[in-house]
């Protein structure tokens, strides 16, 4: 099945008018996972299909005899996104080939939540990456928790973060005491054959619609993984959505960078912090969010130790985790 060659928006002024996910949803005020759908669809046009996995984005998305969405759209069950994304490019195929639908480039985009995708989906989504011949994105929107039951600690979950599975008590003050799954970087790494993996952040809408154009033009199964500021999970005022987006990664926290074809690429700040641009602190990410309020000094300094090792320890900053024996030979150069 051929893709659609969907070239880039050269800048903001460039972008189509027309919506495809639309008013009518029950999201929270601020929610950053809504904009992330609207910037999704809007970037693939309306020869798409879409599928959602349960999780915010579908409770809040579909009422009964009532949707957001304006391109077809299914419910699949939650961890099953790249199954189902899989399936639906597999039937798009088989009715072009038999003749009961016309021969025509068809977008399929399935979504998952970050429980449903770097947890319980993980696996599906793995076997999906390994079919070459069936174009589809799987896209993974992290609000870093189980958040459409009540912010439960996912795999996706900051280190320390205060949630429902993760209180911070009198005995035991940091309860969760796993750093966040390297989700995007695994998949590239783990899936030679893939040919496009890519983080992304709504706050940087322009570059997150470009690589949903690239990831559906380029052929094959693709992966993104959006990180997506949640104001009731992470406890904010709704205003700040936006804001907690860049500091991400401004901090250095959420690195925005692309794997195409085997070759990593940093862009926007991230790609300056690569080329040493200082990061911000990381205290300024933190302290705006109420799910971190119960730190303490020594805990902002281990999470700006953590985060100071990805750019400066890592064999690819903020991407490979690997120490090399040999420092000085294996720095490997990004573009």
């Amino acid at each position: 099945m051929q893709t659609l060659q969907l070239e880039p928006f050269k800048g903001v002024k460039k972008v189509t008018q027309e919506e495809y996910f639309t008013s009518g949803h029950r999201t929270c005020q601020g929610c950053e996972s809504a904009l992330v759908m609207k910037l999704m669809v809007k970037a693939a046009g309306p020869r798409t299909v879409v599928l959602g996995s349960t999780g915010c984005m579908y409770v809040a998305n579909t009422t009964y005899y009532s949707t957001s969405w304006v391109v077809p759209w299914m419910h699949t069950q939650l961890g099953s996104s790249g199954s189902a994304g899989l399936g639906t490019a597999a039937a798009l195929k088989v009715l072009m080939r038999k003749g009961k639908i016309p021969q025509e480039p068809i977008n399929v985009i399935a979504f998952c939540g970050d429980g449903g995708g770097v947890d319980m989906g993980l696996s599906a989504i793995s076997a999906t990456l390994m079919h070459e011949g069936y174009n589809l994105l799987i896209l993974c929107y992290d609000n870093e928790s189980y958040a459409n039951t009540d912010i439960q600690v996912s795999g996706s979950s900051p280190w320390g973060v205060n949630t429902t599975f993760s209180p911070p008590g009198k005995k035991y003050r940091i309860m969760n005491r796993r750093w966040k799954k390297n989700m995007a970087a695994m998949l590239a790494a783990g899936h030679p054959t893939c040919r496009y993996v890519a983080t992304v952040c709504a706050s940087f809408a322009v570059d997150m619609m470009n690589k949903v154009r690239k990831s559906l033009s380029i052929g094959g199964p693709t992966f993104i993984h959006s990180l997506d500021p949640c104001p009731k999970g992470w406890d904010y005022d709704p205003m700040l959505s936006h804001e907690l987006g860049e500091l991400a990664v401004e901090t250095g926290i959420w690195p925005l960078y692309e794997v195409e074809d085997g070759k990593l690429r940093f862009y926007s700040k991230s790609k300056a912090i690569a080329a040493g641009r200082k990061r911000k602190p990381v205290r300024e990410y933190l302290e705006r969010q109420g799910r971190f309020a119960h730190f303490i000094e020594e805990d902002i300094e281990f999470f700006q130790r953590k985060t100071d090792e990805m750019w400066e320890k890592w064999l690819i900053p903020g991407v490979i985790p690997f120490t090399p024996e040999e420092k000085t030979a294996l720095r490997l150069a990004v573009q």
